[in-house]
């Protein structure tokens, strides 16, 4: 396949599941608005901002405990991550920058792919926070429908060559680094309050559509070393740090080293090693917090070493013969 190909399939997996995790997000934020407390609105933006690592519009996220938090502040910061044009990691940025990989790689993807994902994109060219806000977890809820319909069709649809497996790939290094970042952000957070946290790992359960499989496992009471468990090392849950780096693997498996030898050797082996931390060394250890950030460290290595692999290598120069 051609690096460009390739390289195309790779980001607009990237750009889509970064988008249906944000709208998941959002959803729960803007449902929490109607009858949470004020404690659980501040902690959620936070958790969503500081995972995304951006500043929110105005510079920060200070609250005086009482009704200074509006929902005029929830519309502006609910703007700012939905429809700000200059945040390329907005849902509309997300999914206009899907879009246009799709479109330039429309001779890889089917037919019926292309058609679902110029659909969600139309929608939201025509939208904006005032026409959503009545309503905006009903937003977030169809956003995140259309991007899981996106991912059935691809499934159902598309050729299993190293197209498939560069949007496979693509899609699960974005999941384990917006995973990681948010599992410390939560952890960052759980450390400084001094308040009952639980609402804030059963809202993360959610929005990893874990909650059901938790209940089952563990019962109903909430225990965050329990939710971290489940979220980093259950192969099963489609969601979990380690379904992901078995994904990897798998498609790197498929599509055999690239033109870059080196990189493709180094690929493997941090894609190798990474998983070990997750399979080997996470039930053994009490530092989490470390080994999640080593985890985060090692997937954006592991984009880096794809990128140089398969799109980015250096072309043999043949002039001379």
């Amino acid at each position: 396949m051609l690096s460009r190909s390739a390289q195309g399939l790779y980001w607009m997996g990237r750009y889509l599941e970064r988008a249906g995790h944000l709208c998941r997000l959002l959803r729960l934020q803007t449902e929490a608005l109607v009858d949470r407390p004020l404690r659980e609105i501040h902690f959620g933006w936070s958790r969503i901002y500081g995972s995304m690592s951006r500043e929110p519009p105005g510079g920060g996220l200070d609250f005086g405990g009482d009704d200074s938090f509006t929902l005029a502040d929830s519309y502006t910061l609910a703007d700012d991550l939905t429809f700000e044009r200059s945040n390329s990691d907005s849902v509309w940025s997300c999914i206009t920058l899907g879009r246009e990989n799709a479109r330039q790689m429309r001779h890889c993807i089917s037919a019926e792919m292309w058609t679902r994902l110029n659909l969600a994109y139309l929608r939201i060219q025509k939208l904006n926070i005032q026409e959503i806000w009545r309503a905006p977890e009903s937003f977030y809820d169809e956003t995140v429908a259309e991007i899981d319909t996106f991912s059935g069709v691809a499934a159902s649809t598309m050729y299993r060559d190293e197209g498939w497996s560069f949007l496979q790939i693509g899609r699960f290094v974005e999941r384990v680094q917006i995973s990681t970042s948010l599992l410390l952000t939560q952890l960052a957070a759980d450390t400084a309050s001094t308040e009952d946290s639980e609402a804030d790992w059963t809202s993360l359960l959610r929005a990893y559509h874990a909650f059901e499989a938790y209940d089952r496992r563990y019962g109903v009471e909430v225990r965050p070393g329990q939710v971290l468990d489940l979220l980093a090392t259950d192969p099963m849950l489609p969601d979990s740090l380690s379904h992901s780096l078995d994904v990897v693997a798998a498609e790197l498996d498929s599509i055999g080293p690239g033109p870059d030898a080196r990189s493709s050797a180094d690929v493997m082996r941090i894609a190798g090693h990474v998983d070990a931390l997750i399979r080997c060394e996470w039930p053994d250890r009490d530092d989490r917090e470390e080994l999640l950030r080593q985890v985060r460290g090692y997937g954006r290595e592991l984009h880096h070493l794809v990128a140089s692999a398969y799109f980015d290598y250096p072309v043999e120069d043949f002039s001379a013969s």
